[in-house]
């Protein structure tokens, strides 16, 4: 990476588990994030000031003093957390003035509170799918669901279980936001040794699933689409091989007859070992109701132990 790179700012959420320190340590395994800002955020609920009011009183000054008791234990608490959680960026080789501890009162509400603190000039959000409340079953967390329908502005990142390795599956439709996620992945991983997978996934003619015809594509249709394709493909590959790339490390890859693109992109994901999936927020098809496109909303529910970068 060269030094004149603006090193950029990037918006760590913790909410004081032990599942949250899984998103640290995969902070610890991208190295161009060495050379970013990390704010390590937390927000926590405070007593009402209104209840030490209750002090005045002489029957609940005992109950008021052990409130008081409890709620310093547990800034000291939460203060530690951070603390462990700044001492795992620096012994993996981050810079002490590279990584800030921010600890802040609850205001509008934990999601709220994070929204608008990525509204001062970070560049992405990096965050658990689940936190403390993580259950069995349950693909996104109350707190991150809310983040990934309102953090519109900024790009997203969703840390899964599984190690993120170099290989990186971007799915591209050659859409604004396509271009924007590739010019997203250049900005951050450009100039180091990532492999980036661009894929397309076409629908079937409907010969595979007759009984499905009229959600598939005609074939002289698939065969404009990839001929549309092959441009989008060598814009998008020269705007990574531009922000450092190599270009023997960067492929294309268009897949047809597909039953599900969501699927494929999946698939295809397992099947060659893609640690992360970076995708546009809205493609192509980008109804007014959705705050996010419905391809990308089934691959996040469907690569649960996957990272997943969502670009605006």
């Amino acid at each position: 990476m060269t030094a004149t790179r603006k090193r950029k700012k990037i918006l760590v959420p913790l909410d004081g588990s032990k599942r949250c320190l899984g998103t640290v340590q995969y902070i610890t395994k991208i190295e161009p994030f060495q050379n970013s800002r990390i704010v390590l955020f937390h927000v926590y609920s405070a007593v009402p000031e209104s209840f030490y009011d209750l002090e005045k009183d002489p029957r609940s000054s005992s109950t008021v003093q052990n409130v008081r008791a409890w709620e310093s234990r547990q800034k000291q608490v939460i203060q530690d957390y951070m603390q462990k959680a700044k001492q795992m960026l620096l012994y993996s080789g981050f810079s002490e003035d590279g990584v800030t501890v921010k600890i802040q009162k609850r205001k509008k509400g934990i999601a709220r509170d994070i929204i608008r603190e990525a509204g001062e000039d970070y560049f992405a959000v990096v965050a658990r799918r689940r936190g403390m409340t993580g259950m069995r079953g349950i693909v996104l967390g109350s707190v991150a669901t809310k983040l990934l329908e309102k953090l519109s502005f900024i790009p997203f990142i969703m840390a899964g279980r599984a190690m993120p390795g170099n290989k990186i599956l971007l799915a591209f439709d050659g859409s604004e936001g396509a271009m924007r996620a590739v010019d997203f992945v250049g900005s951050i991983l450009g100039g180091y040794n990532f492999n980036v997978g661009l894929i397309n996934v076409i629908r079937g003619d409907g010969e595979t699933y007759p009984r499905y015809k009229h959600i598939f594509s005609p074939k002289d249709h698939t065969e404009l689409v990839k001929n549309e394709m092959a441009l989008a493909f060598d814009e998008a590959k020269t705007k990574l091989i531009e922000s450092g790339f190599k270009a023997d490390r960067v492929s294309t890859k268009i897949i047809t007859g597909a039953y599900s693109r969501a699927r494929a992109i999946v698939d295809e994901t397992k099947q060659e070992g893609y640690g992360t999936i970076v995708l546009g927020r809205r493609g192509v098809s980008r109804p007014r109701d959705f705050f996010i496109g419905r391809v990308t909303n089934k691959v996040i529910h469907m690569a649960r132990d996957r990272t997943v970068w969502v670009v605006r």
